[in-house]
């Protein structure tokens, strides 16, 4: 019965709704206006200081402008703890990591150069024999190109995105520093050749240079600031978040003010280990912008820089030097100015911006002796050669051991055929050696490393940065604050904080302001600039979007 009602009732209200249809008008409800184009920034500008260790951020803070990193930490987003997924932390892997979202396991860039087993031949990250210098005369700082990264990057996928009409171009003094984030399928990439002050690039990219670059590689804006010399851009008495001026275990004499009128038309290289080579490069870069008409319509471009000057400056004087201090002022200046231009040029608004670093340093050891800490040197020959007098002593295996090389034993595979033990008894015995050296933490087999008595990180860091037709074989961790040297200047490429803890801050379009502490990776930028893009990610991302940025 209670069946029969229901469906009774059911009918009814059909049959009402179809009598009020009936006689009431039909109301047009109009079409929601949807975006007539996917919204994008008119450019995407990638700053990439080298060497830069997250600290300085906020460690020079007091003494930044309002325009450059005090601008970009107050207006834009900043990631704060954004870290380094791999080891061993180089310039190449980084920037590569950066710009791929990927790591050297799968992009193949697994240090500034590498020994390749098949050819028997050290391999330098960017090595293109086939192509030669644009710009300058024929050299081999002219024989580069993206060939041996094995994936692709977030300025590719915007060129394929836009079907090549975006516009992608890389400057860096340095040559891997403006290849490997520009990718494969760039405009243009430049870099520094420091025997002539050219501005170069090469018959990868195209067969001249276009008359900017010919006419700027005129001026020879270098001796235009050996002229100055290098003094203080204050007071030297105000610097008071460094050493003294003058230390022995500074690689250089580090006494203001630094003479450079000497190197007038004779040194152009010399630029590099100065200020001024970071201002030469953001020059250039507005000059990129104006000439190539960057970001003067609705198809985003990209333009991808590199700042090195931070790093010849960190690896001759330390973090801690006045030196260092004085570069980040100079280069706060130089940002704030790019910025402005970047305001003027394209528009405030229209472009979006990320900071970031490719790695960090360590203290120099002498720095940290003399205060007490825990600090030291290791030298890749000193390895190689104890490691071959213990293995010659043990098994009579002669000079087995190639190199040291990127915190990775190399072993010469023809020898140990004929070396009457196998391979994993010699491995073995060699991880038990290198155990016990001084400066030594640990060692590892890598083919075993799964079974490896290794902190999670570390074990993570050195499977994401090895790739086996390029890596070695035996893996090592240097106690904290230890690395490949010498007893003056400093470096990095270890698993630690500091060379692994890097800046990552976004300014500009779609970009909210704020921070977060939440945990990310280098690997996160190409997916969050991909994301922010609306493209598709790097063929190689193994990172995720970094989503508390976007204002949406």
């Amino acid at each position: 019965m209670k069946k029969i009602s229901y469906l009774l009732f059911s009918l009814s209200l059909l049959s009402a709704s179809i009598s009020n249809a009936q006689t009431k008008k039909t109301i047009a409800v109009p079409a929601k206006a949807f975006p007539a184009e996917v919204a994008r920034p008119k450019l995407v500008v990638g700053l990439v200081v080298d060497q830069m260790r997250w600290d300085y951020l906020y460690r020079f803070y007091n003494r930044y402008t309002n325009g450059g990193f005090k601008r970009l930490v107050n207006e834009g987003f900043s990631v704060e703890n954004t870290f380094i997924p791999y080891t061993p932390t180089y310039t190449a892997c980084g920037h590569t990591c950066i710009y791929t979202g990927s790591v050297p396991a799968v992009h193949g860039i697994i240090g500034n150069d590498w020994y390749d087993p098949e050819t028997k031949k050290n391999v330098y990250c960017t090595d293109d024999s086939t192509v030669t210098t644009v710009g300058s005369t024929p050299s081999p700082e002219g024989n580069m190109s993206p060939k041996n990264m094995l994936t692709n990057t977030i300025t590719d996928e915007l060129r394929l995105a836009t079907n090549f009409k975006g516009k992608v171009i890389g400057i860096s003094l340095k040559d891997r520093g403006s290849i490997l984030p520009a990718g494969h399928a760039a405009n243009a990439a430049y870099w520094y050749q420091g025997s002539t002050g050219n501005w170069i690039t090469s018959t990868y990219y195209m067969k001249e240079v276009p008359s900017w670059i010919a006419d700027y590689n005129k001026l020879k804006l270098a001796n235009k600031f050996y002229a100055k010399n290098w003094e203080t851009l204050y007071p030297a008495n105000t610097y008071v978040n460094s050493t003294a001026d003058e230390k022995a275990y500074e690689g250089k004499s580090s006494t203001f003010p630094h003479q450079l009128t000497q190197n007038i038309d004779k040194n152009f290289d010399a630029i590099r280990g100065t200020p001024y080579g970071n201002t030469i490069t953001l020059d250039l870069a507005k000059l990129a912008i104006l000439s190539e008409d960057l970001g003067k319509d609705n198809i985003t471009d990209f333009l991808a820089v590199s700042c090195s000057s931070t790093d010849y400056v960190g690896h001759a004087y330390g973090p801690n030097s006045v030196e260092a201090e004085d570069t980040y002022l100079r280069l706060d200046k130089d940002i704030e100015a790019f910025f402005n231009y970047l305001d003027k040029q394209v528009g405030k608004g229209n472009y979006t911006v990320f900071l970031t670093a490719d790695h960090g340093a360590a203290h120099v050891p002498g720095f940290m002796k003399e205060n007490n800490l825990p600090a030291g040197v290791v030298s890749d020959r000193d390895i190689a050669s104890k490691l071959n007098t213990f293995l010659n002593d043990k098994f009579k295996a002669n000079n087995i051991v190639l190199k040291s090389m990127n915190n990775q034993i190399i072993f010469d595979h023809d020898k140990i055929d004929k070396v009457s033990v196998s391979f994993d008894v010699i491995k073995a015995a060699s991880v038990e050696f290198l155990r016990h050296l001084n400066g030594f933490q640990n060692a590892v087999d890598i083919s075993k490393i799964s079974q490896a008595t290794l902190q999670e990180i570390q074990k993570k860091m050195i499977t994401n940065g090895y790739y086996p037709r390029r890596s070695g074989d035996i893996y090592y961790v240097l106690e904290p604050n230890w690395f490949n040297g010498s007893s003056t200047g400093t470096t990095h490429g270890n698993w630690n904080p500091y060379d692994s803890h890097i800046p990552l801050v976004f300014m500009g379009w779609g970009i909210k302001p704020g921070a977060t502490n939440t945990m990310h990776y280098m690997t996160d930028i190409a997916p969050t600039l991909a994301a922010l893009l609306h493209i598709q990610t790097p063929n190689g991302t193994v990172g995720e979007p970094v989503t508390e940025i976007t204002n949406k």
